[in-house]
């Protein structure tokens, strides 16, 4: 039997749904290729073969190729690759049971589970059906759609976002009894709670707004009252398959365009995220109910996208926007703020057919960065000494939370932004209490040069120690581990990356720099092997041989080659 961990909901509690291996396999026997991806493009025959442009990289020229008999596609522009179900991973990003659910759904297969995953398949049928009834009762209710009339959303957003309605409690009650839904899987999934007199409905007389998981899957709803009630939103409560904090709406829907496009807008309501998919950009998402908190982080990670914080420009937006913006940063995030004018947020703008406005907008948001810095320079009078004090205390512990090189770029401007000097900020990095003596000789440069690009890109870290152990770089080594523990504001490092004389190398300088210094190794070995009187003269002549002939020859052509411990 096969075990398969599938993150149902808020994507905090993991539960463990079993998936039957024979049914496993009579799916996997059952999947056409081509039927599959044909849903999700349009393929054409050329030959044996279908062809089509990738949907995982941009090109004019189809390169991405299916093969009916073998049951596999290839791209060979990006270089993807695999059978159906990788495809349906990839396209939807979704996890491997996932894509077998979703491939179930496509070919109408049964697949048979194990016993622990039915009390939540429970729960999420008895969502399925009231979702499905909510969204009826829309058509019913003339007050309800004449205010999504009047707020812009038009037919095909309200179908696609599964927007509906629900009137009176004991409607819902009704609806739940006469279709044997059990209550308590209702309540578990906090559509009812239980009071005094009995059941009734959490939400009632509001819009309603289906709120999905990453993968589409039904985990709560969210109502919009029309009777002038003082909460205007409503969500569900925490369950065992919602947690507002770890969602973002409309993500199920954004996630293949966030990761295509490379960028996400968070927003901060739901008919925000509506009218921006209306007015065609996909990429929208918004929190529900709450701040962007770091529990967010995760699901902003997967697809590394540039964030645009589009927030309203009144004094709670600027706030969100400010707490939001200086979390992003310290994480490494890039991105820019924009706050919407004249009281007006994205839906009215875009309701009132301002989208060129809109996507202006967009384009011109601030850094998040520098938006952190000028927020916080704003919240204090900077014509009182004191208060300009306090926000250079306030200022100065943000940068040194960001990255040494962020840390750096960002001095100028905030002194700047005070009116100060830079130097007050270079202070606190104490670079003179550095140990590690710093020269000017050429090798030595290139070689601070790689360690300094190692603080730009954590990856290359990865790839320099497959190729080379810290005692490689001899009297650097400090630099290294330093690096390796993630301590990024050590002095020593601070100090490297504040002298011009080393520089930041792109990947091919990267690469460049590290095969002169791998080569440079290399030839000091010869040297100190043919001093060496502890190794016999056969196993001498063995090792400069292949150095000579082997690796040497091979560095010379760009290829990486590991240091060797013969």
């Amino acid at each position: 039997m096969r075990r398969c961990a599938k993150i149902v909901g808020d994507g905090n509690q993991i539960i463990l749904m079993g998936i039957d291996k024979r049914s496993e396999e009579q799916l996997k026997n059952s999947i056409d290729i081509v039927d599959i991806i044909s849903n999700y493009i349009e393929l054409k025959k050329v030959g044996a073969n279908y062809k089509a442009n990738c949907p995982f990289h941009h090109e004019k020229t189809p390169s991405f190729v299916v093969s009916p008999t073998k049951q596999i596609f290839k791209c060979f522009g990006c270089s993807i690759s695999g059978d159906a179900i990788k495809f349906v991973q990839e396209y939807e990003k979704l996890n491997y049971p996932e894509a077998l659910e979703k491939i179930a759904s496509i070919i109408n297969f049964s697949l048979v589970h194990t016993k622990n995953r039915d009390n939540f398949s429970e729960i999420r049928k008895v969502l399925e059906q009231i979702e499905k009834w909510y969204r009826k009762n829309l058509d019913l209710n003339q007050i309800a759609k004449e205010y999504l009339k009047n707020r812009g959303i038009n037919t095909q957003s309200i179908e696609e976002f599964g927007i509906g309605y629900i009137g009176k409690s004991h409607e819902l009650m009704r609806f739940l009894s006469n279709n044997f839904l059990p209550l308590d899987k209702a309540e578990e999934g906090g559509v009812i709670a239980e009071g005094e007199k009995g059941y009734y409905a959490r939400l009632t007389d509001r819009i309603i707004f289906p709120i999905y998981s990453p993968s589409g899957a039904i985990v709560g709803f969210g109502g919009r009252t029309i009777t002038n009630h003082p909460a205007k939103y409503i969500n569900s409560p925490q369950t065992k398959l919602f947690n507002k904090s770890q969602l973002l709406y409309g993500y199920s829907k954004a996630k293949t365009h966030i990761y295509r496009e490379k960028k996400i807008i968070i927003c901060e309501g739901y008919l925000d995220v509506i009218m921006f998919h209306q007015a065609g950009f996909q990429t929208a998402v918004a929190t529900l109910g709450t701040a962007l908190t770091k529990e967010h982080l995760p699901i902003l990670k997967k697809a590394n996208p540039d964030i645009i914080l589009a927030y309203d420009g009144d004094k709670a937006g600027v706030n969100a926007g400010l707490k939001a913006s200086k979390m992003l940063s310290i994480h490494g995030f890039n991105g820019s703020v924009v706050l919407f004018p004249e009281g007006k947020d994205p839906a009215d703008m875009i309701a009132d057919r301002r989208v060129d406005e809109v996507s202006n907008l967009l384009r011109q948001g601030i850094e998040l960065i520098p938006f952190t810095i000028e927020m916080i320079a704003k919240s204090y009078n900077l014509n009182n000494s004191r208060e300009k004090e306090s926000a250079f205390r306030e200022i100065r512990e943000f940068l040194d939370k960001l990255s040494p090189f962020r840390r750096e770029e960002n001095i100028s401007y905030s002194a700047t932004i005070l009116g100060i000097s830079p130097k007050l900020f270079s202070s606190q990095t104490k670079v003179a209490n550095s140990k590690i003596i710093i020269d000017t000789n050429r090798d030595n440069v290139s070689l601070l040069s790689i360690i300094k690009s190692l603080l730009e890109d954590n990856s290359r870290l990865e790839k320099v120690l497959t190729l080379l152990e810290p005692i490689d770089f001899k009297e650097y080594a400090p630099l290294i581990e330093l690096i390796a523990n993630g301590d990024k504001n050590h002095p020593d490092l601070l100090n490297l990356i504040s002298n011009d004389t080393y520089k930041l190398l792109d990947d091919n300088q990267f690469n460049r720099a590290l095969i002169d210094f791998l080569t440079i190794i290399y030839r000091q070995k010869i040297k100190d092997i043919t001093k060496d009187t502890t190794i016999s003269y056969n196993k001498k002549q063995y090792i400069i041989r292949k150095i000579k002939t082997d690796i040497l020859p091979r560095l010379q052509k760009g290829e990486l080659v590991p240091i060797t411990k013969f």
